[in-house]
């Protein structure tokens, strides 16, 4: 790589680093190119990215930014897995660490917060950010529905018993 191509992938890491909610920093020797390819997939799906890349440029990327925390575990083969929302990048990041063995996360950041490894698995327990948007929309959304319910629970209840006197009337 020539010194244009190291200054671009630094600005590159620069703007994960600023834009990321969250930052997971794995070691993955040994997982073969099928297994990194379903990272990458599983990552997709989640709306997060996987960027390998070398240490000593994402740890240039890193000065005087809020997860310059991450610094320290930029060591041997590493690879970053992040995303705009806080939950996404640390869930995928879990998720395939549970399947596989030689993916080890060593810890990561979610903003200026350093996270360890214990960190990044309470991160990823969290609800995400679709999940909150849902739950809060259900819970608007109900009073709406119990509403409309209650107002039209008079009408059936009258039909109901109109019916029965329709019906009480022609047996006599």
């Amino acid at each position: 790589m020539d010194r244009a191509q190291k200054e671009k992938v630094v600005d590159e890491l620069g703007q994960i680093f600023e834009s990321s909610g969250v930052v997971v920093v794995a070691r993955y020797e040994g997982l073969t190119v099928a297994e990194m390819q379903d990272l990458r997939a599983r990552a997709r799906g989640a709306e997060a990215s996987v960027r390998v890349a070398k240490n000593r440029l994402a740890k240039i990327a890193l000065e005087g930014k809020p997860c310059a925390s991450i610094g320290e575990y930029l060591t041997g083969m590493t690879v970053l897995t992040f995303s705009e929302d806080p939950v996404a990048a640390a869930k995928v990041a879990e998720d395939f660490a549970k399947s596989n063995q030689k993916f080890e996360i060593l810890g990561g950041a979610m903003g200026e917060n350093a996270l360890d490894r214990a960190g990044v698995t309470a991160v990823s327990k969290m609800p995400s950010r679709e999940e909150l948007i849902a739950s809060i929309v259900g819970c608007i959304g109900a009073p709406a529905s119990n509403i409309a319910g209650a107002i039209g629970a008079p009408a059936s209840n009258i039909a109901s018993i109109l019916s029965t006197i329709e019906e009480r009337g022609e047996a006599a």
